[in-house]
Parts: structure tokens; C-alpha cells; sequence
């Protein structure tokens, strides 16, 4: 063995400890931190230290990283970080993360079952969380784009399946030209159509209702009447720009005149669920043919993780079947390497089954309705501001808005950098305005930080006026 290798085995304890430390000191200066860094020169990301031809050992990697990559660190695991939809890692979570880590399981093979296990019983309790019935099955995949693209995989062949062909056999064209209709698809959904050799172009947006991100149910029937023959409808449990949810109801009735597979992408909107004031927003779930739930945003689980739901996991297993005598049958009840494009990925589920035994539906409910009246406050003291104007009604947990005066790109983007050491917003476009949106999903976020946001977000904007 490396001597150098060695030496930190034998005292891997300690390094453990020093890493502990570390880790802990990152999280206690959560608050006081930027939340953003200021940019660095900019030659200092393009100036790569050389790979070092012997190495000094984990402790010098550490001193390493903490005095070149922690200062550049965005303090993304904290209250104000409001970018995206981006969560933390709640304590048990990070437990859970960490024994993934020390575990070191790629439990894809029945062959060594325990993971499998492990995964197939916190998917059961993640359908239990939010209302989806046992024909139902689930699988971890990495994130909400991979979800969507799994989902989409699986209508891909039920398209085949119409048509008597396979398009996991025969390839795509064996299907000829398809339909994806959606109102307001996610970015993520584009990519998967183009990765799945669909392609962008077979999306069709079907208008909106007025003033709003959620689809015209009677446009959607029209859309569907216009082509005869199965299409792919991707309905929305939660816009990225101001949450706004299909009539899930509405559309699955709509399959009483029309052939087609239903896809919801959920990432962050299936979490309304579980509060009993917004779970008529995620009403219909069910009625989903796939379903994509992104965990490392309201679950608050550390990246990456996602969840991917169907009705036909044999469509699934058809799909993303893998021929090796080392790997476990299909069978009624696949393992799970069958069932997503990975062979190997880590034990992800652990870090959600850590957070769910330790916190139940009612520790997560609390998180979902806190961060809820969080962006409630943030958007009325924004309405009171006659610098902002909100371009959305604050529905869930995003709020949208813009500069009262001249919002251009660039007074926004001057905007969020004077802002940035407090508080993280990402820009966007809604309705044709420039805008900026912030996202609240972090466990550790309070009513005091949706405040000290607004702040930062009011000075900012009499800075840069």
C-alpha cells in the first residue's frame, strides 16, 4: 500500500474528527457568511494548480481546500440562499449523507439486497407522503431532469406500445412523428425530448389560461383533438416562475376523449401536499402515468436526489433493461439497475430515509408551511416598496417580481450583485418582463430572514438606482 495511503488509515479516526470540525465550523457560519462570494480575478478560476505527483496526505488536501475553495464557497446550504429552488440538508439528513458515504453501497443488484430494501421502503414512505397510491412504483435518480427524463423515457415506449413497435428496440423513428403538448414546460423537459432522440421540436405549447402559468384545459382538448391519435401531455404541479399548478383533475378527465400519457413534473410543487391549506393545489397527482418529485430542493436532502414515479414499471424495466449474468433478474418486481439509465449510483435513498424517520410527515410539513408564510412576507414588504412590483400572486413558496422603473437585465443583475452577501435571487423572464424570482425551500429559513432579504433587496435597489 502508498505509505502515504497507509499513514492516513491507520489514523483515519483523526481525520474523520478534523473533517467534523471543519464541516461544523462551515454550518455555525452559515448566517455570518456571504451568501454569495464576491467574483474572484478573473484569471483565478482559469489557473488550476498541477495534479501533484506525490501526494502529502488527507490532512494537507483538507488545509488545502479550506484555505483555496472554501472562501469561494457560496453559503447555498444556508436561510437566504433563494436562488433556484435549492434546499439544505436538515441534521438527520447529513447523517444519513455521511453513512452513505462511509457505507459506500451501489445497490442496484438483488445480489446484495440491503440497499435495494432500504430504497423500495422510503419510496413507499414518499408515496405515502404525498397521496399517490400503490400503483404506484418509485426510483431514486439524481435529480429532477434525470426524473423527467426517465418519466419521459417510459412514454416514449407506451407511444410504441400504440403504435406495435418499441422504440427501446427498434429505435425512435420506428414511432414517426409525436406530440409532447405542455402549457409551460420546464427547461429540463426540452433537454430530455432532445436526449431522448424526440426532439425539441415535437414540443407544442398549448396556451395558458389568462394571466396565468397554468394550462387552458380547453385549449389542451382542442390541442389534442387537432392531431388524431396517442400524444404525451407534460402537465405542472408548480411553475419555476410563480408555482402555478394545471388542473391535474381537468386534464386526466380529458382521457375520456383523448389517448394520451400523462406526465407531471412535481419537482418542488408535490410538497404542497403536505400542508391541509394548499394540498388542494396538488389534487390529482395520482391520475399521473409518471411523475417527478425533486428531493434535494423541499425534502431538504443534500444533492444530488430525486425521485421518479409510474403506473408501468414494466414499461419502465423494458426501457432500461440490462443484460449481464451479474445482475439480478427482471421478474415482477425488477432490481432496480433495470430501471434507470445508471448502473451504479450511490445509496441516495438513505439521506431521505434518515430525515424521514427522524422528522415524520409533521417535521416536514412544518418546513413546507414556514417557508410558505416566509415568501408571504417577503412579497408583501416587496408590494410595499414602490421600488418592486410583483408580477405574480405569491401562491406557495417563489416570489416573482421586477423593478418598479426600467427593469432591464442589467439593472437587475446590478441589482441582485449589491444584494448578493445577504441574500440569492436568480434571474428569469415571466410574461416578457425581466425578473428576478426568490425561491424559499430551506429548512433553516425564518421570518427573520425573509425580512433581512427585503432589506438587503431594498437597499440594494436605492443603491443602484
Amino acid at each position: 500500500m502508498d505509505r502515504t495511503l497507509a499513514a492516513d488509515l491507520a489514523r483515519l479516526p483523526d481525520l474523520l474528527d478534523a473533517t467534523r470540525r471543519a464541516a461544523t465550523a462551515a454550518l455555525e457560519t452559515l448566517d455570518a457568511r456571504p451568501v454569495v462570494p464576491a467574483a474572484t480575478a478573473p484569471a483565478a478560476p482559469h489557473d488550476p494548480e498541477p495534479l501533484p505527483e506525490h501526494g502529502t496526505g488527507a490532512a494537507a488536501a483538507l488545509a488545502a481546500f479550506q484555505e483555496r475553495w472554501t472562501p469561494r464557497l457560496s453559503a447555498s446550504a444556508g436561510p437566504r440562499y433563494l436562488g433556484f429552488v435549492t434546499g439544505g440538508a436538515t441534521p438527520a439528513a447529513l447523517a444519513g449523507d455521511w453513512l452513505t458515504a462511509a457505507h459506500d453501497q451501489n445497490s442496484n443488484s438483488a445480489l446484495d439486497g440491503g440497499g435495494q430494501d432500504l430504497e423500495r421502503e422510503t419510496v413507499g414512505w414518499l408515496r405515502d407522503l404525498f397521496g399517490l397510491s400503490a400503483a404506484h412504483t418509485g426510483t431514486f435518480v439524481s435529480g429532477a431532469t434525470m426524473s423527467n427524463t426517465t418519466g419521459l423515457a417510459i412514454a416514449r415506449e407506451w407511444l410504441g406500445e400504440r403504435a406495435g413497435v418499441s422504440p427501446a428496440e427498434d429505435g425512435v423513428a420506428a414511432l414517426g412523428p409525436v406530440r409532447i403538448l405542455s402549457a409551460a414546460p420546464h427547461s429540463s423537459i426540452a433537454k430530455a425530448l432532445s436526449v431522448l432522440g424526440l426532439g425539441r421540436n415535437s414540443l407544442v405549447r398549448v396556451p395558458t389560461l389568462p394571466g396565468r402559468e397554468a394550462v387552458d384545459p380547453a385549449a389542451l382538448d382542442r390541442a389534442l383533438a387537432d392531431t388524431p391519435g396517442p400524444a404525451v401531455v407534460v402537465a405542472n404541479a408548480g411553475t419555476v416562475n410563480t408555482v402555478d399548478f394545471d388542473d391535474l383533475p381537468a386534464v386526466a378527465a380529458l382521457k375520456a376523449r383523448h389517448d394520451f400519457w400523462l406526465h407531471t413534473d412535481a419537482a418542488f410543487g408535490a410538497f404542497a401536499a403536505l400542508s391541509p391549506a394548499h394540498a388542494h393545489l396538488a389534487a390529482g397527482l395520482d391520475a399521473s402515468d409518471s411523475l417527478c418529485v425533486d428531493l434535494h430542493k423541499w425534502l431538504n436532502v443534500p444533492y444530488d436526489s430525486a425521485v421518479q414515479f409510474t403506473r408501468r414499471q414494466d414499461l419502465q424495466a423494458r426501457v432500461f433493461q440490462n443484460s449481464a449474468a451479474y445482475l439480478g433478474p427482471l421478474g415482477d418486481h425488477p432490481d432496480l439497475v433495470h430501471l434507470t439509465p445508471e448502473n451504479s449510483h450511490r445509496l441516495r435513498a438513505l439521506a431521505a430515509w434518515f430525515t424521514l424517520r427522524a422528522y415524520g410527515r409533521e417535521g416536514h410539513r412544518e418546513i413546507v408551511e414556514r417557508d410558505i408564510a416566509c415568501a408571504r412576507v417577503l412579497g408583501e414588504r416587496l408590494t410595499a416598496d414602490p421600488a418592486f412590483r410583483l408580477l405574480a400572486p405569491v401562491r406557495l413558496n417563489v416570489v416573482c417580481f421586477t423593478l418598479a422603473e426600467d427593469p432591464t437585465p442589467a439593472r437587475l443583475a446590478a441589482l441582485r450583485e449589491a444584494a448578493s452577501a445577504e441574500v440569492f435571487v436568480t434571474p428569469t423572464h415571466y410574461a416578457g418582463t425581466p425578473a428576478l424570482r426568490a425561491a424559499f425551500s430551506n429548512w433553516r429559513t425564518t421570518q427573520a430572514d425573509a425580512h433581512r432579504a427585503a432589506e438587503a433587496l431594498r437597499t440594494a435597489a436605492r443603491e443602484t438606482a
